[in-house]
């Protein structure tokens, strides 16, 4: 039976769920066959919302034409061509296709880099289908798909509710509602509008709390969401800060290329020089000075960064975050998963009264002996098997035993649930079979706020009997009546805990209670028995002390962020360098009573915070940024996703976060270690870093050529260049060099520097001095060789092949002293970055073509230069390359490294 996909068309609220299912031919406990998920896949296309349709190669040509400085070089080539300069004309216009041909390539080779990293992060569902619970791609969704709704879902589909426990959906991004709705299943009128149709999830909203089951009806375009999709086609994403902070710098540029245009016009018309050739020279030299491989490179460096950051584990979802990586100062880090392997054991039990239990092994293995006081506990133990029954019966996970496709014990859910169960088969529960005996009647999910969940459960004629576990000071509060001796016991003994690092969970009991939809916790204050505390290892990631002290040595303070106790936090910071011995810890209920001036006054000393809600974490990064830290924050819940959205860089974890939380994110970090967060600061410093190299380059090309101009005007000489030849070096000789310049890999020493300012200007003090100390000899070999050969009385075409000779190799000689402002050249440069090597291989044969082949001469006005002639223009252009390696070893000699242009002195 084909699946009907209008909403419109079926108003699925208004139906029962029964009802709703028979006509989508579904099965509301084994979900859709194989066969019927092709079929439907066939009928009704993939589940997706149109996305903006890729650009033809001839629209990437033709956007490379939209530059004020490209409508220059037009007006250029047609005043060259009505002066009867064809040849010029056509360089000018061949020059210009051709910038626009490597724009082309370079553009869509980044975004082709772009689509294939959005396809990792691709979100993902839980379905029944052929009987099982299976994880699939939402754009795999099909009408009449079963989905399996939990709290920090996404919903991937529109869907009519089954059934669902204590539910509630985000709703905001569809509707406008600010506070998540209350869902249930029950049939609604049939007039009844979008805000108000409860018995329905939607895509592109989230589950806030609670669980459900519910029937998939409209995928793609059919969804409330894909109507409002289609009327956003052709929204383009909004540039980044950096691509807008050059967009800026282009204008500066852009007046000061005109100032230039008017001087060379003046004084070559005052020298009385012919006014076509002074036109095309100012022109030429106005060109200079933009930077117009800039942008390309830009966005080379950025898709770059994306890709080597892909292969080391971080997805990155926004551009934005490449280029903000480089400046952060604080990274606040949830410490499970995160920070610790998140393989919890538990190894002691506490009961009131005071006694104790170890529990013996490590992993997921139930394999460990229980003991007391150093002795084997007896079997069946009634304190222990009550407690330990508790939280198998109150508890979402299941262990999986080996089987013929696994070598060991594997869990389905929450790692600190999973631990729980563990423990219980290490006492000898039949888990199985308690769960078959006293099945779950009712419940009241996990939440944040509160930081408990609870179920309720009926055994065979027995009366009901609701189980509650969490947070030690959440499940006491309800123990209220269990006396004042008992309570100060369980506090104290959760404080030791905490201070051996172990991750502390309290259990209750209230007998003869039945939970119902409406039950909250305020209901069960005073009635619960405390049945014990649980004490969870979780032992920190080895690597994440080395990455620790790395954030330190690079300027950036690590924060651990945790829903752990404050001292199982300190425990754990202070063995991974997070605290230092001055370091304090902060609980969400000090927080609370602290004023936003105390919170700013007291940041520098606090090194943990613990048990914070939503509204905290948000509170926390936003005191962060008061006083100016570039902040990237760590999550994975549902509650993470404010404060992700929040930070300067949100990073969500790939392994255990919800897709909530990876939506708020701008980048994905696939295995859930902090290392591979220090990895992404890392490599986002290099783009950065790569970004001002290029800067550093162009800008020396172009002051060459001014200079060497502006020498010969005020001197009385002759143009040292055509124009044709200055657009050659501004447009192929750069470009060549500057798209491959970006590649360069990382130096060494990005993680022992000072963060990237957080406005850094993008020509600063740092990038004048090395202007001023690269330019100097370019400039002394270009006109010196100039001047010099004039005097000899030579051909004019040839001085003038020999000086763009000189000054081309001045240049492929400076791109290896722009790699790095300390290190040589000779042993640090080029044959690290075999991008660059193609690029002055290619350089080189176009400039050799134009010297030596004879069409080429005429259009660029050379002449041939014999091959033993070439070697005086090589040693002489080398002196750029010396001088610099001299400057270098002085600054090594020294080892001032504050003196060095890079370590970034106040920016202009």
């Amino acid at each position: 039976m084909s699946a009907p996909q209008s909403t419109q068309a079926h108003p699925w609220h208004a139906l029962e769920s029964s009802i709703a299912i028979e006509r989508l031919s579904s099965d509301a406990t084994a979900g859709l066959s194989s066969q019927a998920v092709a079929q439907r896949t066939l009928e009704h296309g993939p589940n997706a919302l149109p996305e903006p349709a890729k650009r033809s190669h001839l629209v990437l040509l033709l956007r490379q034409f939209q530059s004020p400085l490209i409508y220059i070089l037009f007006v250029a080539a047609a005043l060259a061509g009505a002066m009867g300069h064809w040849g010029d004309a056509a360089v000018i216009l061949g020059v210009v296709l051709a910038n626009a041909l490597i724009g082309t390539y370079q553009e869509g080779r980044a975004e082709r880099s772009m689509a294939a990293l959005r396809k990792l992060s691709s979100l993902q569902v839980r379905v029944l289908r052929a009987g099982s619970e299976q994880a699939v791609a939402a754009l795999e969704l099909v009408p009449g798909d079963i989905l399996l709704l939990a709290a920090g879902d996404a919903v991937g589909a529109d869907a009519r509710l089954i059934d669902e426990s204590a539910l509630a959906a985000a709703e905001a991004t569809l509707t406008g509602e600010s506070v998540p709705v209350s869902k249930n299943a029950a049939a609604l009128p049939e007039a009844t509008g979008l805000a108000d149709r409860h018995n329905m999830v939607f895509s592109g909203t989230y589950i806030t709390a609670g669980r459900a089951r519910a029937l998939v009806t409209a995928t793609g375009v059919h969804t409330e969401v894909g109507a409002i999709a289609r009327l956003t086609e052709g929204a383009e994403e909004p540039k980044t800060p950096l691509e807008l902070r050059i967009t800026q710098f282009g204008r500066y540029l852009v007046i000061a290329a005109i100032g230039l245009f008017v001087v060379v016009m003046a004084l070559g018309l005052a020298r009385g020089l012919p006014f076509s050739e002074v036109l095309m020279v100012a022109i030429s030299q106005m060109v200079s000075v933009i930077p117009e491989g800039l942008p390309v490179a830009m966005t080379i460096a950025l898709a770059v960064g994306m890709q080597r950051m892909a292969g080391r584990g971080a997805i990155i979802r926004r551009l934005s975050a490449v280029e903000t990586l480089g400046a952060i100062t604080v990274i606040c880090s949830d410490k499970t998963g995160t920070l610790t392997r998140n393989e919890m054991t538990v190894s002691a039990l506490w009961f009131p009264g005071g006694r104790t239990i170890e529990i013996a092994g490590v992993g997921y293995a139930p394999q460990g002996d229980l003991t007391e006081s150093g002795c084997a506990l007896a079997p069946a133990d009634p304190q222990v098997m009550a407690l330990l029954q508790a939280v198998v019966l109150c508890n979402d996970a299941e262990l999986l035993p080996p089987g013929d496709e696994k070598t060991q014990w594997t869990v389905l859910g929450d790692p600190t649930e999973a631990a729980l169960l563990v423990a219980a088969r290490k006492a000898g529960v039949e888990i199985a079979n308690l769960r078959q005996d006293r099945p779950r009647a009712a419940e009241v999910p996990f939440d944040s706020d509160t930081k408990m969940m609870a179920t309720s459960h009926r055994g065979a004629g027995g009366p009901s009997t609701v189980y509650i576990k969490g947070a030690p000071e959440a499940v006491l509060r309800l123990c209220s009546g269990a006396g004042h001796d008992v309570l100060h016991g369980a506090h104290a003994a959760a404080d030791e805990m905490a201070g051996r690092a172990l991750r502390v969970l309290a259990v209750a009991r209230i007998d003869d209670f039945a939970l119902t939809a409406a039950t909250g916790f305020d209901e069960l204050a005073g009635r619960a028995t405390l049945l014990g505390l649980l004490g969870q290892i979780d032992p920190p990631r080895e690597e994440v002390k080395v990455a620790v002290a790395a954030c330190r040595a690079a300027g950036i303070r690590p924060i651990m962020v945790t829903g752990d106790h404050k001292l199982t936090g300190l425990a754990i910071a202070r063995t991974l360098g997070i605290a230092l011995d001055a370091d304090r810890g902060v609980d969400g209920a000090e927080l609370e009573r602290m004023s936003d001036a105390e919170l700013l006054e007291g940041l520098d000393n606090i090194a943990v915070f613990a048990r914070v809600h939503p509204a905290q974490k948000v509170r926390i990064v936003e005191a962060l940024q008061a006083r100016g830290d570039v902040v990237a924050m760590t999550g994975d819940g549902v509650n993470d996703a404010p404060a992700l959205a929040r930070a300067d860089v949100g990073v969500a974890m790939g392994i255990t976060g919800t897709e909530v939380a990876k939506s708020a994110a701008k980048i994905i970090i696939t295995d859930d270690n902090f290392a591979t967060i220090v990895g992404a600061v890392e490599q986002g410093r290099v783009v950065y870093r790569n970004l001002k190299k290029v800067i550093l380059f162009l800008f020396v090309t172009s002051v060459d050529e001014v200079l060497v101009l502006l020498l010969a005007l005020l001197t009385g000489y002759p143009m040292p260049l055509a124009a044709v030849q200055i657009l050659w070096i501004n447009i192929v000789t750069e470009s060549t060099l500057t798209v491959n310049l970006v590649m360069d890999p990382p130096d060494g020493d990005e993680m022992t520097r000072a963060p990237v300012p957080r406005n850094d200007r993008l020509l600063d003090n740092a990038m004048l001095w090395r202007i001023a100390a690269l330019t100097p000899m370019a400039v002394i070999a270009t006109f010196g060789w100039f001047a010099w050969r004039q005097s000899q009385g030579l051909s004019y075409d040839l001085i003038r092949t020999e000086t763009f000779t000189v000054l081309a190799l001045c240049q492929w000689f400076n791109v290896l002293n722009c790699q790095s402002a300390s290190r040589s050249a000779l042993q640090f440069g080029i044959l690290r970055n075999r991008w660059l090597i193609g690029g002055l291989v290619l350089s080189i044969a176009l400039h050799a073509a134009v010297l030596y082949w004879p069409p080429l001469n005429a259009l660029f006005h050379t002449a041939p230069i014999g091959l033993a002639d070439l070697l005086p223009l090589v040693a002489l252009a080398s002196s750029v390359l010396w001088v610099e390696e001299l400057r270098k070893g002085i600054v090594r000699l020294r080892g001032n490294r504050a003196a060095l242009p890079e370590s970034r002195p106040p920016a202009i």
